[in-house]
């Protein structure tokens, strides 16, 4: 066996550093894991699970865009598990989000929205299973935003970007629906 595989298997996945309720910061620091930091973070984990289990669900085209995003999301949860003092170790669209990741959504979002014809009132969610999936994840990225809100930073892009994503999970559901079914039902 080599040296390195018998490292990797000397790695626990668990540090029992937790277990008191605590969890530490990127750059440092240790908070109450249910405090501002964590909880976005979690918020924006779970968002991340969601648009993998749509990912899972999509064609080629769809899946690109989603992985994209899954990626934009690692940045978004390094900028907000950051030690606030350590704002300044952060690197642009590594650990910290830009102005360009949020121009690169609303360019996604204009590009969708030129695909099919927008509803012209609120749709019930779930016309198929991919726009479900898409709608949770919709959901959960409104939960992320008011999360962040309390966590960003000043100067941080976190919650436009959030406010972005939402936006653009809307408008992916509506793609791939086809046709939305409205709110109101048409009586024959």
């Amino acid at each position: 066996m080599h040296l390195a595989a018998s490292r990797l298997n000397d790695v626990k996945i668990y540090t029992r550093k937790g277990d008191d309720g605590t969890t530490g910061l990127l750059y440092g620091g240790r908070v109450a894991k249910d405090s501002a930091a964590p909880t976005a973070y979690g918020t924006v984990d779970e968002l991340q699970s969601f648009i993998g289990l749509a990912r899972a669900e999509s064609d080629a085209e769809l899946g690109d865009i989603l992985v994209h995003l899954e990626r934009d999301l690692w940045v978004l949860m390094g900028e907000l598990a950051a030690d606030p003092g350590s704002r300044d170790k952060l690197t642009a669209g590594a650990t910290l989000v830009t102005d360009d990741m949020i121009t690169h959504l609303e360019e996604l979002i204009d590009a969708t929205s030129a695909k099919f014809d927008p509803p012209t009132e609120f749709v019930v969610p779930g016309q198929n299973r991919i726009g479900a999936l898409l709608d949770v994840a919709r959901t959960v990225a409104r939960r992320a935003e008011r999360d962040s809100l309390a966590a960003a930073g000043p100067g941080s892009a976190v919650v436009p970007y959030l406010n972005r994503l939402s936006d653009l999970l809307w408008t992916l559901a509506r793609w791939q629906e086809g046709t939305s079914l409205p709110t109101r039902s048409v009586q024959p």
